[in-house]
């Protein structure tokens, strides 16, 4: 297959590209890199089965083909960066997508949204099935980032039903492993970087929130299984197994 990764420089992008190279198809990474880093993906450089291109999702995609498939990873994901970037957030996740979606309609390739278990909102049920609508607030703290991925959601939705694009709907639960940067905000990385710096790990409230946390290999290969697949979604890719925040902390504490 030939692949374009929206995002593809970010810390699930850049697994995604190093599997689907590694499975011998060919990508073009598409990342602005306001949040990506080229040091991700560096060490692809050398393949002649991928290329990088430095552009942003907000602008029509002008990439040649032909593709098999695209998958749009591109937004903001860290609470860090969508917070201060409240409005690009939205526009990756309106604009962003739609030029997304437009690109894989063009090229007739499978197309896959990398959504988030965000759009559950603040959840009665845990854990949440797929056809939980969520207890949700689109005036929250969060909500630029919920608001986006539920909108492309419901865009992705729409292309399928009255374009014809073959489109598939992933959403992602926490997920950890190498290139997670030190400041991400998420628990695992906050965790490690302040046990690591001998700091106190912060927990908020009484540590009794759970998570479900999946490392990185095992959520791009949930990708890479749904690129595959005709299912239109939505699907959970996470662990079923949750963990306290409290037994996360210290989990983290007793290793380092």
């Amino acid at each position: 297959m030939r692949v374009l990764v929206t995002g593809g420089a970010g810390f699930l992008g850049s697994h995604l590209c190093d599997l689907l190279l590694d499975r011998g198809d060919s990508v073009v990474c598409l990342d602005d890199l306001s949040s990506g880093r080229v040091s991700n993906i560096e060490h692809l450089g050398s393949s002649p089965r991928f290329s990088f291109v430095e552009a942003c999702v907000l602008d029509p995609i002008d990439v040649p083909g032909p593709f098999d498939g695209v998958v749009h990873l591109a937004s903001p994901a860290s609470p860090p960066d969508y917070l201060s970037k409240p409005i690009f957030t939205l526009r990756t996740g309106s604009e962003g997508t739609r030029n997304a979606l437009e690109f894989a309609q063009r090229e007739s390739a499978r197309f896959i949204l990398a959504s988030t278990s965000e759009v559950y909102g603040d959840p009665l049920i845990h854990p949440q099935p797929e056809h939980y609508w969520g207890n949700v607030n689109p005036a929250g703290p969060r909500s630029v980032y919920d608001e986006a991925k539920r909108y492309a959601e419901a865009l992705t939705t729409g292309y399928r039903t009255s374009c014809g694009v073959d489109t598939g709907i992933v959403r992602i639960f926490n997920t950890f492993g190498p290139r997670m940067r030190p400041d991400d905000g998420r628990v695992v990385s906050s965790f490690i970087d302040q046990a690591l710096r001998c700091a106190p790990l912060t927990v908020f409230g009484d540590g009794s929130q759970t998570r479900s946390l999946c490392y990185v290999d095992d959520l791009v290969r949930g990708i890479a299984a749904m690129l595959d697949s005709s299912e239109p979604g939505p699907i959970n890719l996470g662990n079923p197994v949750e963990l306290t925040v409290h037994e996360i902390a210290e989990l983290v504490r007793d290793l380092v």
